[in-house]
This record gives structure tokens, C-alpha cells and sequence, in this order.
């Protein structure tokens, strides 16, 4: 995939985009802007209903409950930004397993200058929600799932202790992204040098 621009759509699957003909489509994708933006509690169910253009039947026949819309709207955040903004386009800016890793931080560094920005979903829910609550429960799931991806690459690196190599990423990670959202439009770079003496240290 090519490099993401600065406007909110392009972090949306076309089928999800907003005008699309299906209402459930139509739904996912206002919670999508609605939630990432606003985080859970600020928004309604009627606000969702009437930014959507769906009858208030047809919101509850696709989504019983505000909790169902949120896991809805979770996994697709997951696809399209855990799998093809984050990962897929590190692969493809790295040339080696290596490379692959460090690009993570390139790509956090375009995604940091984007007008939408808006940090991560997964932590801004579960900081929101609490660890004990099934959102809050879903989204230590998807920070989860992000080491997987992170292991993987540590894998095919080669290098040792790849998951106590993960869990340090992931806190390289997560850190730049609060450090950004205090306006420290470096902290890519600054995590990217760190990353690298990470690296060193799983060699052996």
C-alpha cells in the first residue's frame, strides 16, 4: 500500500467508507470516525443513528447494543490500522527483516503528521473502559495481537527472546505514540534509535 495521505477517509476500507449503499457499512464507518476521534462514552446512540441516515430498527437488527458496534468497530481498527497501515507497509518499505522492524517507526513518523491522528484506539479504549470491562478486555486483545506481529518479524529477523523482544518494541512503541500526542513530532525517530540498540541486544 502506498503511504496513507492526511484525510480521515484513507484510514477507512472502501467498504466501510462513509456514503457507502449498505446502512450496516454506513454505521461502521460513522462509529469508525465517531469512536476513533471521540473515544466510547462521548457518543451516543442517537448520534450514531442520525450520522449513519439509518432508521433506528435498522441500527439495533445490525448492532443489539453500543458495546456490539464498538467490538465491530475494534476489529475493523485492527485491519486497517494494526495489519495494512502499520505492518503491511513496513514490510513493504523494509528490504530486510531487520529494516522491516525499524520501519515501524518510519511509518509512525507519517502517521504522527497527519491532520487525523488521533494516538491509538486500543489504549485510548482501554485507558476509557478499564481492563475488567469486555471493551476494555477487547482491546488488551488487540495490543496483544500487535506483538504477534512484532514477534513474527523478530522471528524471521532472527533473533532471541522474541517475545521478551516484543513486549520491549510495544513499549517503544505505545511510548512514541503518547510522546506525539504531547507534540514531540521526533518521538518516531528517537523510539526508531532506541529500537535499534534493542535489536542489538536480541542478537545473542
Amino acid at each position: 500500500m502506498s503511504a496513507p495521505d492526511s484525510t480521515g477517509d484513507a484510514l477507512l476500507p472502501n467498504e466501510v467508507r462513509t456514503g457507502h449503499s449498505e446502512p450496516v457499512d454506513r454505521i461502521l464507518a460513522t462509529a469508525y470516525e465517531l469512536f476513533s476521534r471521540r473515544g466510547v462514552r462521548d457518543v451516543g446512540i442517537n448520534e450514531l443513528i442520525d450520522r449513519s441516515g439509518v432508521a433506528k430498527s435498522t441500527f439495533y437488527r445490525h448492532f443489539p447494543s453500543k458495546d456490539a458496534l464498538v467490538l465491530a468497530f475494534l476489529a475493523v481498527r485492527d485491519q486497517v490500522w494494526t495489519v495494512d497501515l502499520i505492518i503491511s507497509e513496513a514490510r513493504r518499505r523494509g528490504n530486510t527483516p531487520e529494516e522491516r522492524l525499524l520501519a515501524v517507526f518510519d511509518v509512525f513518523g507519517d502517521w504522527f503528521q497527519r491532520d487525523d491522528f488521533e494516538a491509538c484506539t486500543f489504549i485510548n479504549v482501554l485507558l476509557e473502559m478499564g481492563p475488567e470491562h469486555p471493551l476494555g478486555e477487547a482491546s488488551i486483545g488487540y495490543l496483544a495481537r500487535i506483538r504477534g506481529h512484532i514477534t513474527a518479524l523478530a522471528e524471521e529477523a532472527g533473533l532471541q527472546r522474541t517475545d521478551d523482544f516484543a513486549r520491549s518494541w510495544h513499549i517503544l512503541m505505545k511510548g512514541s505514540i503518547i510522546s506525539a500526542t504531547e507534540g514531540d513530532f521526533l518521538a518516531s525517530k528517537r523510539a526508531q534509535q532506541m529500537a535499534g540498540w534493542l535489536i542489538d541486544h536480541h542478537r545473542n
